[in-house]
């Protein structure tokens, strides 16, 4: 694996990314290259590099897992944004990165986003045509999210609250920072919560996969963006390149299982596979081997007959 720093032209910082090569890579030939996004208040040392990027790899493609702006070891000011309209310029700053690597085929890029990183995916694909075949794992619209359970389905009032806070900040108050998750799964059961999204991502984030680089939160005075932003906006006109769409069986509060059957119905590709992994949450579909398992017994394939 080697880690790399991507500049970010538009804002004057870096992105950090690892790229992983495949078995016998050799520098003077060309392979097929896949972007690796991480989830939303993640970062490339999670699902995005060391589950789905480490087995694409070693099926023998490049892989490039980054951090986007503002989180992980990517540069940008204040920490914490996430503001869809700076994340997807992330990806097309990579795609510019990987066509300048000798031992990358600049016509056999391809991308792969989990959780809201897959709604960034998919709305980045549709005018980014140097992107050539799409995957979404257990993929999230976060404007849809933000319209609605992130801001109590009041994004009027959350708005409203935002600008207030966006004030309070220019006029030198103390930012306020959201945590997506609890602190603990004891945290999360003492407060009632019973959602299996909320509680999937505690177990993840706070036990089994631990990570200083993960952010899990966001400056609640940057989301307006977010709020009025919609991933799968113009997909039966723009989105037409070979998708597959995996998610869980067993449908939870952030929303994927429902974003992933919509997203699949509007998409204009004229190829494209619906895969629902039976008895499984949003989060097995991050780390746990059966179900990790059976999303790459059809993604490998798919990005070999579209990348080759």
């Amino acid at each position: 694996m080697q880690t790399v720093s991507i500049r970010n032209a538009d804002m004057y910082w870096d992105i950090a990314a690892d790229i992983q090569f495949p078995p016998g890579f050799d520098d003077k030939k060309t392979y097929p290259a896949i972007i690796s996004a991480h989830p939303i208040g993640s970062c490339k040392e999670q699902t995005s590099g060391n589950v789905y990027g480490k087995a694409l790899a070693e099926a023998g493609f490049v892989v490039i897992a980054f951090d986007r702006s503002t989180q992980g070891a990517s540069g940008g000011e204040p920490r914490y944004i996430e503001d869809p309209a700076l994340a997807v310029e992330d990806f097309r700053h990579v795609v510019d990165y990987l066509t300048t690597l000798p031992y990358v085929d600049a016509e056999r890029i391809g991308v792969l986003g989990i959780c809201g990183g897959g709604g960034y995916a998919i709305n980045v694909t549709m005018t980014e045509r140097r992107i050539k075949a799409l995957a979404s794992i257990t993929g999230v619209n976060f404007g849809r999210l933000c319209r609605e359970g992130f801001s109590g389905y009041d994004p009027i009032a959350a708005l409203d609250a935002m600008g207030k806070q966006r004030t309070a900040e220019a006029r030198g108050g103390k930012a306020q920072t959201d945590m997506f998750v609890p602190a603990s799964l004891k945290e999360a059961q003492q407060a009632g919560i019973t959602d299996v999204d909320v509680l999937g991502a505690t177990d993840y984030y706070r036990n089994r996969c631990a990570n200083d680089g993960a952010g899990t939160r966001a400056l609640f005075s940057h989301r307006a963006t977010a709020v009025g932003w919609d991933a799968f906006h113009l997909a039966e006109t723009l989105l037409t390149a070979p998708m597959i769409v995996v998610m869980g069986e067993q449908p939870g509060g952030f929303g994927a299982y429902r974003d992933g059957q919509e997203i699949y119905g509007r998409a204009a590709s004229k190829h494209k596979e619906l895969v629902v992994v039976k008895g499984t949450t949003h989060y097995e579909l991050y780390d746990q081997p059966g179900p990790v398992g059976e999303a790459l017994e059809k993604l490998i394939p798919f990005f070999k007959t579209h990348l080759g």
